[in-house]
């Protein structure tokens, strides 16, 4: 972005340079036009209007390629900023990521957003102000200092203005995001909840729940607003006065003959140049303030990502055993281990501990003796398959959502094994059959066959599964249990959480969390 700074500052300077001489040498012409009747032709002032022209032409290329730049510059920034935030909430831990997720949502997808402006009307702005007011009052100064000393006395007035409207609008920026985050995030539940609403006869209420979260963002919005449009209005008056002043005195003066034609025209055509620059940063500021709230948001997520330090080592899991200080016991290759014990002991949280994303519930989590914060967190995932209580599904096909973390090693086995081939033969264009998000268009019990079958046709050396069987009958929870056992024969190392009786009759080792008993089979 710098670079693109640069040449903003730059634009910047021409079109204040283009500014100032186009409004001297309109100045001279207009004065000497109506001084020196002798030349009054157009042969006479002719260099001087080409010069006009050119001046003309070098101030609007420059404002063209002013805005050009910023486009291209708030572009790259939103584009990158956006991608930091992404990486930065996905690398937090599962609660930590679920407690902001509403947020980083609300923030990429329409907050930073806000920053295009920020960009492309308050920055050229704010180095518009810096160099083209005092260039104009110094040149004003030249040609008559005391039109220059009204400018100075009335210009404080639209700077201190400028910071007391910042104050509040800041405040509701900061308001509305955060009103803008809690209603997307109501909304999108309501929507979501709506066929089970639908489903169980209550779906009449929702359209009313919907009208009154857009009612209450159209006010958010509308606050805003106004408060934009009243600054805008002190700040347009203020600067109307302030070249009211200059053209009273200038018209008396010129009365009483107390100034030359030229003196008096370029101080009038100067003093718009003056205060325009500092209006239009008043304009652009409320535009703005939402892109810099977004963005103060966004780095705060950063912050917290920052916080979540990764390891760098690496090292190959097959054949190694995994230590959990909490649970007192290894993890074996080779063998099943099942996890179970009442909600809320922490089994979910023991499987994500071993993945590195979170924090073990006491103790460490070791692989051949090295704690797994040491890890490289990427190299250390591409050696497990996980499947969580809910699996991950994207919207997309059937094969994309399959091979989500790479392509399978037998896909039809895969398949086979976790019944999910009997759900392919049933869908309308296979592998090819787009799903919506979160597996719409799967049942609950086909969406775990599909997770299944993508940690089954993985070739990970750990297989981390929490309630694999959870939404299949018997018959297909016999053939996964079969496949988890035989995954374990050939040297995976197996962690299992669940409840039932089949589920625990596989393992290998039985860890019960909650009541200190370990039961070997």
């Amino acid at each position: 972005m710098r670079r693109y700074l640069a040449a903003s500052v730059l634009c910047g300077v021409l079109i204040t340079a283009a500014t100032i001489a186009s409004a001297v040498v309109l100045a001279r012409v207009v004065a000497g036009v109506i001084t020196d009747p002798a030349s009054r032709s157009v042969t006479a002032w002719l260099p001087m209007l080409a010069l006009l022209a050119a001046l003309w032409t070098l101030r609007f290329l420059a404002q063209w390629q002013q805005g050009r730049l910023s486009q291209r510059g708030a572009t790259a920034v939103i584009a990158e900023l956006s991608a930091q935030v992404l990486r930065a909430v996905t690398a937090l831990p599962p609660r930590r990521l679920a407690a902001v997720r509403d947020e980083a949502a609300t923030v990429i997808g329409r907050g930073l957003d806000g920053l295009r402006p920020f960009f492309t009307g308050y920055l050229p702005a704010v180095f518009l102000s810096g160099i083209l007011t005092p260039a104009a009052v110094f040149v004003i100064a030249l040609v008559d200092w005391r039109s220059a000393v009204i400018v100075l006395i009335a210009l404080p007035l639209i700077p201190i203005f400028m910071i007391l409207i910042g104050l509040v609008t800041r405040e509701r920026s900061a308001a509305a995001l955060a009103a803008m985050t809690t209603l997307q995030s109501r909304l999108l539940d309501l929507v979501a909840g709506i066929p089970t609403l639908t489903a169980l006869g209550r779906a009449a209420g929702s359209g009313q729940r919907i009208a009154e979260l857009s009612a209450a963002h159209r006010r958010s919005a509308m606050a805003t607003l106004r408060v934009a449009f009243l600054s805008a209005l002190v700040l347009e008056l203020l600067a109307t006065l302030g070249v009211a002043l200059v053209a009273v005195s200038v018209g008396l003066r010129l009365v009483f003959g107390d100034m030359t034609l030229f003196a008096g025209l370029a101080a009038l055509l100067l003093a718009p140049e003056v205060f325009w620059p500092l209006r239009r940063v008043g304009v652009e500021f409320h535009a703005a303030q939402d892109g810099k709230a977004a963005a103060d948001r966004a780095l705060a997520l950063l912050q917290q990502g920052a916080s979540t330090p990764s390891g760098t080592r690496t090292l190959d899991a097959r054949g190694a055993a995994i230590h959990v200080d909490s649970l007192r016991a290894d993890l074996l290759p080779g063998r099943v281990t099942v996890l179970t014990g009442p909600n809320g002991c922490g089994k979910s949280t023991t499987l994500q501990a071993i993945l590195g994303l979170a924090s073990p519930l006491s103790g460490r989590v070791t692989v051949a003796g090295v704690d797994v914060a040491d890890l490289d967190p990427t190299e250390w995932w591409r050696q497990l398959a996980w499947l969580p209580h809910r699996p991950v599904l994207i919207p997309g096909t059937v094969r994309a959502n399959l091979e989500l973390f790479g392509p399978l090693v037998d896909l039809e086995s895969a398949c086979r094994e976790s019944g999910f081939d009997d759900v392919l033969a049933g869908l309308p264009d296979g592998l090819d059959t787009l799903l919506g998000r979160d597996g719409v268009g799967l049942s609950l019990g086909q969406r775990q066959r599909l997770g299944l079958a993508r940690a089954f046709g993985s070739a990970a050396a750990v297989l981390l599964l929490d309630e694999p069987t959870a939404h299949l009958d018997a018959a297909l929870e016999a053939r996964v249990l079969a496949a988890i056992a035989a995954r374990a024969r050939a040297g995976a190392t197996v962690l299992v959480v669940g409840h039932r009786d089949p589920v625990l009759s596989i393992g290998d080792h039985v860890i019960r969390m909650g009541a200190d008993v370990l039961a070997d089979h």
